[in-house]
């Protein structure tokens, strides 16, 4: 499944191409961070291709032995009904397998340095919140302990801080002309 820059694919059928709008921009950023955000759509697909063998299975087995929660058809729809879950299997299965090669197909081809990929110290605990970039003062000494999405939090959170005072300043600036307007007056 090719994919270009602008429209990068996933291979969900369920899916479809993903919306830019819908994805965290950091998934946007490049080539790449697309390729790894199709990829997680793809462990999505996997977890309903799972559910569906677990029907087909379901459909599979004698009828005497559903439960009566099962709620699975009988007779010639069984039949029917695993040929559909079948069919709706094996073409989840090849969407799922074209997607992850042509995601790993696109990541091999930006030649991301073995380098760039370096393992973690020993008994390093990831923050809960995810890992971050490495990051280190002058000296070589790391600054903190906060992973991406702390920081994502922390940024945040000035902007809103920022937003509040600026309106807060506003308004004051608004009952200060109006108090001078009204002793003018």
């Amino acid at each position: 499944m090719a994919s270009s820059s602008s429209a990068p694919a996933n291979g969900s059928q369920e899916h479809g191409p993903f919306n830019e709008q819908d994805v965290d921009p950091i998934w946007m950023s490049s080539r790449t961070a697309r390729q790894i955000y199709a990829l997680g759509e793809v462990e999505k697909d996997i977890s309903r291709l799972l559910s569906l063998a677990a029907s087909s299975m379901a459909l599979l087995s004698l009828p005497q032995t559903d439960g009566p929660e099962d709620d699975l058809p009988q007779g010639a729809e069984r039949s029917e009904k695993f040929v559909d879950v079948a069919n709706e299997y094996f073409e989840r299965l090849d969407s799922i397998h074209i997607a992850i090669r042509s995601s790993l197909a696109h990541i091999r081809q930006s030649r991301i340095a073995p380098s760039a990929i370096n393992a973690p110290p020993p008994n390093f605990i990831p923050p809960p919140l995810g890992v971050g970039l490495p990051s280190a003062d002058a000296d070589g000494v790391a600054r903190g302990e906060r992973g991406l999405q702390e920081e994502r939090v922390e940024r945040d959170a000035w902007k809103g801080i920022l937003d509040a005072l600026t309106r807060i300043k506003a308004a004051k600036e608004q009952e200060r002309a109006e108090g001078t307007q009204k002793t003018e007056s």
